[in-house]
């Protein structure tokens, strides 16, 4: 019994840092979605021009897009738990900011400081999940549990704000996240002790400066070509700007003794892969989630809150997919499971697709959003894991940091692209087949470019992700050999 009590309380402790861990995790990934609902009134009670008004939304993504990898590093330098905290509590801090906000510069700046408070929140916890639970399987489940919270809390977001917005004021979507970071606040210096790089090294002040620079340029590129439109400078400026500046990064980092992101990190294929298809995985499933949002009420009719109710199967779909994920990851290996759930996901967007606006919710919403949110929590647990495969002590945080950034800066240029592509259809179609039809046909083709990147992404997984077992032991192809 002596020996066993010990061992329970590790357990213990572990599973409450976990908890704690993927509420504050829920809550910064809900926060890049649950304003889009709630836009009409905070432009009514704000004051907001039209092209203001998205920077409510915008300023999240840029804050948490562009400072991730600089946070990311820090923390693996000054200490996780110790940037966690402070990234919490500025997240706090900026959540109350915007739910008393009084003028729309002062909700824009607490969007700002809840996306810089994100960044720093977001890979600090991913990495000490990382190093909480080192054995192969059990990080497989607990990275399983994290990602499928994190897809969860991309699409409650709708869900909340249509609800709150409706029922009582939109800044309610900004209130409720001061419970979960008090709790975070006070719990979690109980459970989980400090940690950081071993090997004191100076932070790649250059690297920081360029690497954040490019990412801040393309996600702020892409949200203004939604905005200005393709051939703008708006856009052109920024996209050639980041450009150069991810050169510069590049040539700076081969260059440097003690490197922000080291190139080796980012050649380790697993790594590499994941990442990529993160990128594209993000910029399907955020633009997805507006888009349908934006059509179940301006076609089908819907109210905020019954649109958000409307989802509520999504979610269900995603908490089944999250509990196949981690045990496909280890019985099918990782490639596998990735094919497998992005197609599952492309044609779940085919389903979607094809919504009309004679559709009942039953025959022509829900089978797609059930496919759909299937696929979903398949891939997500399965990216994570593979995208902080063999990050040791050393690089967790940096590791967590560019998987976080990649899913921001997919987020961001999915919507841009792919909500711009919609418009322009529906514009195109408006005078000859009525606005009604017009936005259907926009609606429809945005989700099959979609459905197209994720097949293609299933293919390129097939290709590039297998042969090699990671650095932890997750074998990223094919399943371990059963033995009789």
């Amino acid at each position: 019994m002596t020996s066993a009590s010990p061992r329970a309380a590790i357990v213990g402790r572990r599973r409450l840092a976990l908890i704690l861990l993927c509420f504050v995790q829920f809550m910064l990934v809900l926060d890049d979605t649950v304003v889009s609902v709630a836009l009409p009134s905070v432009r009514d009670d704000l004051g907001f021009s039209t092209a203001g008004l998205a920077w409510v939304v915008n300023a999240y993504f840029l804050a948490f897009g562009g400072l991730l990898l600089l946070f990311g590093r820090v923390a693996d330098l000054l200490g996780r738990r110790r940037v966690f905290l402070c990234g919490v509590a500025l997240f706090g801090a900026a959540s109350l900011a915007c739910g008393l906000a009084q003028e729309p510069w002062q909700l824009v700046a607490g969007r700002f400081a809840q996306g810089a408070g994100a960044a720093m929140a977001g890979p600090a916890a991913l990495s000490l999940i990382t190093l909480l639970f080192p054995g192969t399987e059990e990080r497989a489940k607990a990275l399983g549990i994290w990602g499928g919270i994190a897809g969860l809390g991309a699409t409650m977001g709708l869900v909340i704000s249509g609800v709150l917005t409706d029922l009582t004021s939109w800044r309610w979507i900004f209130l409720i996240n001061l419970p979960v970071a008090v709790l975070a606040l006070v719990l979690l210096p109980r459970v989980v002790a400090e940690s950081r790089a071993t090997r004191r090294t100076r932070l790649d002040v250059p690297g920081a400066v360029l690497g954040t620079g490019a990412v801040v340029s393309l996600v702020y590129g892409f949200l203004q070509a939604g905005e200005s439109g393709w051939g703008d400078v708006a856009f052109v400026g920024p996209l050639l700007l980041a450009v150069a500046l991810a050169v510069a990064f590049l040539v700076v980092e081969s260059r440097t003794a003690e490197p922000l992101v080291p190139l080796s990190f980012l050649a380790f294929r697993p790594r590499a892969v994941a990442n990529g298809m993160t990128l594209l995985f993000s910029a399907a499933f955020y633009a997805m989630a507006f888009l349908l949002m934006i059509h179940l009420q301006t076609v089908l009719g819907y109210g905020p809150l019954e649109a958000g109710v409307a989802y509520l199967p999504y979610g269900a779909g995603i908490l089944v997919g999250l509990w196949l994920s981690s045990r496909a990851v280890l019985r099918f290996g990782m490639r596998r499971t990735l094919v497998v759930s992005f197609l599952i996901s492309s044609a779940g967007l085919l389903l979607l697709s094809g919504v009309a606006p004679s559709d009942s919710y039953a025959s022509g919403v829900l089978p797609g959003l059930l496919v759909t949110s299937l696929g979903c929590g398949l891939s997500l647990p399965a990216l994570t894991v593979a995208a902080v495969t063999g990050t040791t002590e050393e690089n967790a945080g940096l590791g967590s940091a560019v998987f976080s950034s990649v899913q921001q800066v997919g987020g961001a240029v999915g919507l841009a692209v792919l909500v711009t592509l919609a418009v322009q259809r529906s514009d195109a179609l408006t005078d000859s087949i009525g606005p009604s039809l017009a936005a259907t046909e926009g609606f429809s083709f945005a989700l099959i470019v979609a459905a197209v990147l994720l097949a293609f992404g299933s293919a390129f997984i097939a290709a590039l992700l297998g042969g090699r077992r990671s650095e932890s032991g997750v074998d990223t192809s094919e399943p371990p050999a059963q033995h009789g």
